[in-house]
């Protein structure tokens, strides 16, 4: 690919003359190099995918897998947003197919059920890399699309989260892949050709899936509708139509699952946004993306995409961040995952800006220097900033990539695969979890159907009600003891954090339970006492 004769559209942002940019750029080598790009981001995704042990939050468990395995085998438990209907079945059901392929095959064992959901996000990680590329390559060039996905790659935060089966990881693959399809992001080529009506079902998807991915959409929208000359066929003949039929049918499926009609958007915009339902769950102050949750995903990357946003002048997709990050600030409750689908757009700033300091600091052979000369004679040269950077990055964010995927808060995990293969084996008969709610995962890792009991953690009517969980924190021994005098039958296994166990000895004594097993769960507190470990009790014979 030729990368010569650049020049500036009509936004200002660096773009590159179509005959020249892709000369020579048949429509089989795009193939072949889309496909071998994918394959390598599918291979990437896949160690990255089994690297994964730890524990993040509970919806990647209690909201997708747990469904789904409650779908397929016809147990596992639906938590109170479900009974709300503020949940749709669109995202559940891409695992219950995987779960339906496994029981037929027979490959339902807790090993790969505890795998296999994992590695099938992979798959759908590599197609947003693969989309990350190709949108960054239409839109500055092969090398800048190269450091964009070596961006994408190195990043911490996409190693940590990207692969989890939370509904955001899938939000985050479509907007790409949407992104890349609207005519107002930008310019329409041959070899990259737009298609407004695929970036329009994309968008509507990515808003059945999450109904928050609107305010992303929302903004393009917008845009689009600014920019476009047939702004009533744009509304009437595609908004409209394409918008209706993704309803439809996600609404034709939560008919077909909850047995009635459930309209999940306006369930969902009523408890989060006009109920403010969300800050149950706790708040954070209003500027804290901007202070500490973006920045924490970006990490080092930071500096270098506000460089690239700088240089770049690409003023639709930054301002498209800050638009995303604001609209959050709004609401009390945030998370990090809840702005990860505008991470990738921030890592191609960032790959713009290792373009240009690989450009700045490349020398060319005299016949480099012809006006003909192809991309394969340039000699390039890192400069010493460039290879610098590149080191600090990868020092930065591998460490901390490993050490979030293989280490912190990893106990759970690890219990519940414990339990999972001693259920399999016949020596677990019901199990009890004397921990803040929704610590572990559940039956969709378990894979046995055999009684289990959680502390309940739904929100009350009655405002400043204590839940279950928050009564356990209290007074331990109390709840306990209490809970205790209810047992027909004590469970066969108590699952508990070691912060509790030093306050539960002379009961687990008195009620015939043995440690059997300890496994470590993190080095520093995250929301409330050192969880440092997770024990495992089992009532003596």
């Amino acid at each position: 690919m030729e990368l010569r004769n650049r020049k500036k559209n009509s936004d200002g942002v660096t773009g590159g003359d179509d005959r020249e940019l892709f000369s020579g750029y048949s429509k089989s080598g795009q193939v072949r190099s889309s496909r071998s790009i994918f394959l390598f981001c599918l291979a990437f995704r896949v160690v990255n995918a089994l690297l994964i042990q730890t524990y993040f939050n509970p919806d990647e468990h209690w909201q997708s897998l747990e469904v789904a395995h409650r779908t397929v085998f016809g147990y596992g438990y639906l938590t109170w947003e479900w009974k709300r209907g503020i949940r749709s079945y669109l995202h559940p059901m891409l695992f219950a197919f995987l779960y339906k392929v496994l029981d037929l095959t027979g490959l339902d064992t807790p090993y790969i059920m505890s795998k296999a959901p994992r590695i099938m996000q992979s798959i759908f990680s590599a197609v947003g890399d693969l989309y990350l590329y190709k949108l960054s390559d239409a839109l500055y060039g092969e090398n800048v699309a190269s450091w964009s996905l070596f961006c994408q790659m190195a990043n911490w935060f996409l190693f940590f989260c990207l692969n989890r089966t939370f509904s955001n990881c899938l939000e985050t693959v479509l907007t790409i892949m949407g992104l890349y399809y609207w005519p107002c992001i930008r310019d329409s080529s041959k070899a990259y050709p737009v298609n407004r009506k695929w970036g329009l079902f994309i968008a509507a998807l990515a808003c059945a899936i999450r109904p928050t991915s609107a305010i992303i959409w929302l903004y393009v929208g917008m845009l689009e509708l600014f920019l476009t000359r047939n702004k009533v066929k744009f509304i009437i003949l595609e908004v409209i139509p394409i918008g209706s039929l993704v309803l439809g049918l996600t609404c034709l499926l939560d008919r077909l699952m909850y047995g009635s009609w459930v309209i999940v958007p306006l369930n969902f915009l009523k408890f989060n946004f006009l109920s403010s339902g969300g800050d149950y769950y706790g708040t954070h102050p209003w500027h804290w993306y901007f202070t500490q949750g973006f920045l924490v995903m970006l990490f080092t990357f930071t500096p270098f995409s506000i460089a690239g946003m700088v240089k770049s002048k690409n003023q639709k997709l930054s301002v498209l961040i800050l638009w995303v990050l604001a609209l959050y600030s709004v609401l009390g409750h945030k998370e990090f995952r809840f702005v990860l689908p505008v991470l990738p757009i921030a890592l191609i700033f960032s790959g713009y800006a290792f373009a240009q300091m690989e450009a700045s600091g490349s020398s060319l052979s005299s016949t480099a220097k012809k006006k003909q000369v192809s991309r394969k004679n340039h000699i390039i040269k890192w400069s010493p900033k460039l290879r610098l950077s590149v080191f600090f990055l990868l020092a930065t964010n591998i460490p901390m990539a490993l050490y979030m995927s293989l280490v912190h808060q990893r106990g759970t995990e690890t219990a519940m695969n414990y339990l999972s293969e001693e259920a399999y084996k016949g020596r677990v008969k019901s199990i009890l979890f004397l921990m803040p709610c929704h610590s572990t995962p559940y039956y969709s890792t378990l894979h046995s159907n055999i009684p289990m009991r959680f502390l309940d953690c739904t929100p009350s009517e009655i405002k400043g009600e204590l839940d279950e969980s928050d009564r356990f924190l209290v007074d331990p021994l109390g709840f306990a003891t209490e809970l205790a005098r209810n047992w027909s039958k004590p469970p066969s296994h108590i699952v508990l954090f070691a912060s509790e166990e030093t306050k539960l000895g002379d009961f687990m004594i008195q009620h015939s339970f043995k440690k059997v097993k300890r496994f470590f769960h993190a080095h520093f507190k995250v929301d409330r006492d050192l969880q440092s470990s997770v024990v495992v009790y089992a009532i003596e014979d």
